[in-house]
């Protein structure tokens, strides 16, 4: 009963801010939203003066905020205490589950992107695989949090999922449970001695992580190194500040990102700090489908800086920041709320549109029917871009021959290649530089 109470005083909480906005135009707004307030009562009351059994009037009042914030645009949510318990533990890294970022699409639970080196990477969980089942009940239309409660469960327990996945019939998996210890930052040397960084998250440890990777790269390397690529394929994204501080190690100076939300006055801008941790050195990123918000503002802040060559496919287009409000001290959850759109450095949205890469490469060959519908543009609700602009699909994507191998990565195949040739000039003006001294 005491959420009951509490959910009702936070509905006309938010019913009583409007209002007083609108008190000062139009007053018949304010009649308006009173009767709607009215309305929910009434119904609210008939449910459970009149419903076939006693309904638990706590879920009732859940559901409905869970409605209200669902009506706003896909990312703005309510979470009960137990979800909001849940998502503090994953942004500081770990956590129970299969290890996969979803969201809800067309009334399916989609696969944004598994997290690398997970039970679900390991399983072979590709992004835009809808769950249509979990150990044989129907998600379909289910929602998220009844997903996310299907799929959690004790380590070393397995959970079977049922994938439907364009231009292949449904199959089911089976995952085994496992505490998820997100590894944010990768690191290796690759082909002809590259250095290789990959970010795939944002919690509150992916800066600091990757400053030792770029020292352990250069440890490797023998010196300083004289270029990186840098993957934030299917990084769902994650904080805001670590973006910031990530896109900062290799900035000198200057904006990278602003956000502005609804009043012009709580516009805000985040600038790098001096210093460019590889003085230079060039760099290039590969962003696909599944790269989301913040890994997008770091994608966007390099490229508009001219410090980076983006390669791949389009990002996923979330533009919009949301701010997690606890409600009492999250005793009673929080509220997940859109606050704020957030822009480059050049003062461009990618809000449904996501970035283009500046060298369009695919992954793979498209499977026969497949049909190309991940994007933010495709989430019921979407923010649309502010300049109406759609989302642009490049026509001049390369692709990989008809001969590579499967599970070899072209995209990254690719990256090595240009990262090879921009160092090679690099270096060719820093030898004609010298020679005129």
């Amino acid at each position: 009963m005491r959420l009951h109470i509490l959910a009702s005083a936070i509905a006309f909480g938010i019913g009583a801010a409007a209002l007083a906005v609108s008190a000062q135009g139009d007053e018949r707004g304010r009649d308006a939203t009173f009767r709607q307030l009215e309305l929910f009562g009434d119904v609210l009351s008939r449910i459970e003066a009149d419903y076939v059994s006693e309904p638990d009037k706590a879920e009732l009042i859940e559901a409905a905020i869970s409605g209200m914030l669902g009506a706003l645009d896909p990312h703005s949510a309510y979470l009960n205490a137990d979800a909001f318990r849940d998502m503090q533990v994953s942004t500081r890294g770990e956590y129970g589950g299969l290890g996969i970022e979803i969201t809800l699409r067309d009334d399916f639970v989609t696969v944004v992107s598994p997290i690398a080196e997970t039970p679900a990477d390991r399983a072979g969980i590709e992004p835009e695989d809808r769950i249509i089942a979990v150990d044989g009940e129907s998600m379909v239309g289910a929602g998220v949090d009844v997903a996310v409660d299907r799929m959690r469960g004790p380590p070393g327990e397995p959970v079977t999922i049922t994938i439907a996945r364009d231009g292949v019939e449904p199959f089911d998996v089976t995952i085994v449970r496992a505490i998820i210890e997100v590894r944010s930052v990768i690191h290796r040397m690759e082909a002809n001695n590259t250095p290789y960084l990959r970010i795939t998250t944002f919690n509150e440890h992916t800066t600091e992580a990757t400053v030792r990777a770029l020292n352990d790269l250069r440890e490797a390397y023998g010196g300083p190194l004289p270029g990186l690529i840098l993957d934030v394929r299917s990084n769902p994204g994650g904080l805001l500040e670590q973006s910031v501080t990530v896109s900062d190690l290799f900035l000198s100076g200057g904006e990278v990102v602003s956000t502005r939300g609804r009043d012009p006055r709580d516009t805000q801008r985040f600038n790098a700090r001096p210093g460019d941790v590889l003085n230079g050195a060039p760099i290039v990123v590969l962003i696909n489908a599944g790269s989301a918000s913040a890994a997008e503002i770091v994608a966007g802040s390099l490229q508009d800086r001219e410090r980076a060559v983006i390669l791949g496919t389009n990002s996923f287009g979330k533009g919009s920041m949301q701010t997690v409000i606890p409600l009492r001290g999250g005793r009673d959850g929080a509220l997940r709320l859109t606050t704020a759109r957030y822009y480059t450095p050049s003062g461009r949205s990618i809000q449904a549109t996501g970035l283009e890469p500046d060298i369009a490469v695919a992954f793979r060959r498209p499977r026969e029917g497949e049909v190309n519908r991940f994007s933010e543009a495709n989430l019921r609700n979407a923010l649309r871009h502010e300049a109406e602009q759609e989302r642009r699909e490049r026509e001049d994507m390369e692709y990989p021959p008809e001969d590579w191998a499967d599970g070899e990565d072209f995209q990254l195949h690719r990256a090595i290649q240009e990262l090879h040739r921009m160092m090679e000039r690099r270096e060719a003006r820093a030898d004609t530089g010298t020679r005129r001294q």
